[in-house]
């Protein structure tokens, strides 16, 4: 293997290591990427070959939510203390061996289990995928690196649904296992011609009790919410809730009083960063709910096919890509507050638009167009709001700010998973019932533009502070934007660590 950037020689982007380096990145993020999306286009199969009611396909989604959203930052953390690469590579196995286990599971439940299992696979590879480049490459090369990155990852976002799409038209279970060669792949690759990297700063315990409560927590909520929206708010039920929020609470005790905590409270008394954290929590849990509902929708009601319904959110991905960083840029000049107050309400519209889909929907008509203005207001909202989050901490937080982001953009859309569609009286077997499954969806999509224009309001409230960016060095400059691209791209995969 060449020689390690721990060793003096930072790599080159033009390099043949380099470049299997960023292959190596894109292809393990891709891995948690497509698993957090594509499955939603398999899960009306999934619910049909496995007899499963709703809350089965919900807890599919949100298994694999959960287990990524508690353990993400434990993962960026391991990394850092015990090689990037080492991690990154566990994380890989593991992942592929969860998929492989998915992809036979026999019945729901062990699906359920399996996705978790996936979930903790993509804690461990997610932060170290952009930890890799940015410890790898030499310093004039590292946001041409992230960049690239970035734009891969938009590219394998894009084509994400509609493989998926494909390969659930021929068995739900190939969404899966196709992970596997691709896992083989990537850890061939990586013993090769990826170096191994620490942070040598990494000191101190782990976090492991805030680990262990915010999951509890975390968990306890999740799974007391879904069984409500079944069995309704009973006795057992709500004692489950409690003691989700009894751990929850006892979380923000802990983290307050640790020397190493997972997550440091002293981010939040930054009003900004409060800000931004709470526009995200509610802008993503609209977006967990669409991204479910919407592609069951099409397939349930409009009688669309895996493939089309899956290919519905592509443009999405598409003007994003293309026009995000072109949000970022005009955030820095004008300032975060109009872009963040505008991107949600043109993204409310979109939504109460995409409600009216129903039998015999017209992809141009109903579905390109809702969808576009969607995505303009995504575009507008999000490379503001990443790049607000990374603006509010000095440099020693940047990354953890960025993961902490993350978490908060994955919990909304566990939680919202839970309680919407119970919300408006999608249960049991009501994907199977194109009436009942229409009526819920439209009564969604109203909440979902509800919690947009909510965001939408904290913004135009509490965001005041224009972007620092354009006073920090070039380098720093970029990389603000390439990690709200990075978020912009649908991938959600913040590291829990940069290295700035």
């Amino acid at each position: 293997m060449d020689e390690s950037p721990s060793d003096g020689a930072p790599l080159r982007l033009g390099s043949a290591q380099g470049r299997w380096v960023l292959a190596t990145t894109v292809l393990g993020s891709g891995l948690a990427m497509l698993d957090s999306t594509v499955v939603n286009v398999a899960l009306g199969r999934i619910g049909e070959d496995l007899d499963a009611g709703f809350s089965g396909l919900q807890w599919t989604v949100n298994a694999y939510t959960l287990s990524l959203a508690a353990l993400i930052l434990l993962g960026g953390s391991l990394g850092d203390r015990f090689g990037r690469r080492r991690v990154f590579l566990v994380g890989v196995v593991w992942f592929a061996i969860a998929s492989l286990l998915c992809g036979l599971a026999p019945d729901i439940d062990l699906l359920i289990a399996a996705r978790g299992l996936q979930g903790v696979g993509g804690a461990l590879l997610t932060p170290g995928s952009l930890a890799i480049i940015a410890a790898s490459f030499h310093a004039e090369d590292r946001s041409a690196a992230v960049g690239a990155w970035s734009g891969l990852s938009g590219i394998a976002a894009a084509v994400g649904p509609l493989v998926g799409g494909w390969l659930v038209e021929i068995d739900w279970r190939l969404v899966f296992l196709i992970n596997v060669p691709v896992a083989v792949l990537i850890v061939v690759v990586a013993l090769r011609y990826v170096p191994e990297s620490r942070d040598p700063d990494a000191g101190g315990r782990l976090d492991l009790t805030g680990t262990v409560l915010a999951a509890a927590g975390l968990g306890a909520l999740t799974f007391g919410l879904t069984r409500a929206g079944e069995v309704g708010f009973g006795a057992s039920v709500a004692t489950t809730v409690v003691a989700g929020v009894a751990c929850l609470v006892a979380f923000v005790v802990v983290e307050a009083r640790s020397t190493h905590p997972l997550v440091p409270l002293v981010l939040f008394r930054n009003a900004q960063f409060s800000a931004a954290n709470a526009v995200t929590l509610l802008v993503y849990a609209a977006l967990g709910v669409i991204f479910v509902l919407l592609v069951l929708q099409l397939q349930v009601v409009s009688g669309w096919s895996p493939l089309a319904a899956g290919s519905a959110l592509l443009p999405v991905t598409v003007v994003m890509l293309l026009f995000s960083s072109r949000a970022g840029a005009l955030a820095q000049r004008i300032g975060p507050r109009m872009p963040m107050t505008l991107g949600p309400l043109l993204a409310a519209g979109g939504v109460l638009w995409m409600g009216r889909i129903g039998t015999g929907a017209s992809y141009v008509l109903d579905v390109l167009a809702p969808v576009l203005l969607f995505a303009a207001g995504l575009t507008l909202l999000v490379a503001p709001l990443t790049a607000t989050v990374l603006d509010a901490a000095d440099d020693r937080h940047a990354g953890i700010a960025s993961g902490i982001n993350n978490a908060v953009a994955r919990t909304a859309g566990l939680l919202a998973v839970a309680v919407v569609p119970a919300a408006v009286g999608i249960a049991g077997d009501d994907y199977t019932n194109p009436r009942a499954f229409d009526d819920g969806y439209g009564m969604a999509m109203i909440l979902n533009a509800a919690l947009l224009l909510l965001g939408a309001a904290l913004a135009l409230a509490f965001v005041r502070r224009p972007l620092a960016a354009e006073a920090e060095p070039d380098e720093h400059r970029v990389h603000i934007e390439t990690c709200a691209h990075c978020g912009v791209t649908g991938t959600q995969l913040h590291p829990a660590d940069h290295d700035h």
